[in-house]
């Protein structure tokens, strides 16, 4: 069995939605999809959320799981965007682009990070909306938690001023790029075009519009000793980069999407599988709001009491 890794927490929270569906203040984000007139999504992505804390729970992770009750938040099932947690006790708490994502911030969550985990400090950075500043957690950021490095994509979501308060506070190294998407959109969230393991990293490296960035972002991956794997356009538009790597009870699992895992190659995943078992959650629901597995799990990277 694989050593413990500060990569892969083995907790995490997840929303599960009661109000669910396609929100109409956040139309930077062209992974959103029109949901189907006929059908019940709100019904569909409460069920296949509660089914992927299921399946984690069978692999050993602790899933915390609060209901998304409150009616004015369709996107609440995304809790990765509004905090995030890290080792030696610090929570950070982030400002949002969207008003109605704002009301997915919680109490109730923090309460319950305080109780049974070791938290130190939290730094709320959600008061910096008033002046239009934003920075949307691990959506907005990709975090190599054992080199120190923040990756970030330059967009709406990623205010370059917050970016580095965020990292000189938390001491990581900020490394921000430029990516678009096949028809030259920006992309909005980082998540989406990468993921880091321990032993490997998933990027749509061609999205990085500038070639010597893109080469020093590929370079600092690999640093550690990774092994990168290349992501396809198509690859990326099946949620491929939105994975997380988490502890399970028999070694890490990289928890993906069913889109997501159909999507990789068979050598792909065979360098996945050297590190970490594929576990595929089936959420194409839930996908239709522009995020997958990632998005729907926030990792608690803190000791419990």
């Amino acid at each position: 069995m694989e050593k413990p890794s500060i990569q892969a927490p083995s907790s995490a929270i997840m929303i599960r939605p009661h109000h669910f569906s396609v929100n109409t203040q956040t139309g930077d984000n062209v992974f959103q999809a029109n949901p189907p007139a006929d059908g019940d999504i709100a019904q569909q992505a409460y069920d296949e959320a509660t089914r992927s804390a299921e399946i984690l729970r069978q692999h050993g992770v602790l899933v915390h799981v609060f209901e998304g009750e409150d009616p004015r938040t369709p996107d609440c099932v995304f809790p990765n965007n509004w905090f995030s947690t890290h080792a030696g006790g610090h929570v950070a708490v982030y400002p949002m682009k969207a008003p109605n994502r704002r009301l997915e911030r919680r109490t109730d969550v923090i309460e319950l990070l305080k109780q049974e985990y070791r938290v130190q400090d939290i730094i709320d950075y959600s008061g910096l909306e008033q002046d239009n500043l934003f920075l949307e957690g691990t959506g907005a950021m990709v975090i190599d938690h054992a080199d120190r490095v923040a990756y970030a994509v330059e967009s709406d979501r990623t205010s370059p001023i917050l970016l580095e308060r965020f990292c000189t506070h938390f001491n990581y190294e900020p490394m921000a790029f430029a990516a678009t998407d096949r028809r030259g959109v920006p992309v909005y969230h980082t998540n989406v075009l990468m993921c880091i393991g321990t032993d490997y990293a998933l990027i749509g490296a061609e999205m990085i519009t500038d070639e010597k960035r893109r080469q020093e972002v590929v370079d600092r991956l690999a640093q550690p000793g990774r092994e990168v794997i290349d992501l396809s356009h198509d690859q990326i538009e099946a949620f491929a980069g939105n994975a997380i790597e988490l502890q399970g009870k028999n070694g890490r699992i990289l928890a993906l999407s069913q889109t997501a895992f159909d999507a990789l190659t068979d050598s792909q995943k065979a360098i996945i599988e050297k590190s970490a078992a594929l576990v595929p959650l089936p959420i194409p629901t839930i996908e239709m709001a522009g995020g997958s597995v990632r998005c729907t799990i926030a990792g608690v990277h803190l000791a419990r009491r």
